[in-house]
């Protein structure tokens, strides 16, 4: 089997990393949801050699995101878990989960069991990023992002661009607070939050 490779990751990774490396500056254990290839994965981790970064995904993805993780033979970057955010539980509590390109794949219910889940996987005041194309006020931002919303349903017509204000309503009723909506290179967002720790109590 050869490595996955995606031309996204490879453009975005250097973007990406500039945005979340001083959030994760003084943060130790960090979980990636819906890892994919594998590329961003290496990427961070060798340039942030502090942080512990741990893979997971559908168990289709596995198998590739390991030759990825074998090949850079880093000591801060795990092996993958399989993970379903409908059905799994995960019982170790991160720092910080960020996701990439993974809700407007998801179903709607399914972005509602992510946020469901990472709300009981990140310490109090921990951080979630994540990273793709959203609509603002049930507007697309690009001719592009249109282009790639009908693409997405006539693959899966479960699937879309996610509107921001349904994506940070179900982040709130989760307990996290809407820290920051950082503009991307081709048209894509990095939102960030933190959980509430008044959420816990």
């Amino acid at each position: 089997m050869e490595k996955p490779f995606s031309p996204a990751c490879e453009r975005n990774q250097n973007s990406i990393l500039a945005a979340i490396e001083p959030v994760l500056k003084n943060t130790k254990n960090i979980l990636e949801i819906g890892s994919g290839t594998g590329q961003h994965a290496v990427h961070f981790s060798k340039n942030m050699s502090w942080i512990n970064w741990q893979c997971s995904d559908v168990g289709g993805n596995i198998s590739g995101i390991r030759l990825w993780i074998d090949e850079a033979n880093l000591k801060n970057l795990l092996p993958p878990f399989e993970l379903d955010v409908s059905v799994d539980t995960i019982n170790q509590k991160y720092d910080a989960i960020y996701s990439c390109n993974t809700l407007h794949i998801m179903s709607k219910q399914q972005v509602q069991d992510f946020f469901n889940l990472v709300a009981t996987t990140i310490v109090p005041d921990g951080h979630l990023m994540i990273y793709g194309p959203f609509n603002y006020h049930g507007e697309y931002t690009s001719d592009s992002n249109a282009d790639f919303d009908l693409w997405l349903k006539a693959q899966n017509p479960s699937s879309g661009i996610r509107d921001f204000e349904w994506v940070n309503m179900l982040a709130q009723k989760s307990g996290f607070m809407f820290a920051n909506d950082n503009a991307m290179p081709a048209n894509n967002r990095l939102l960030h939050w933190r959980l509430s720790t008044r959420a816990l109590l």
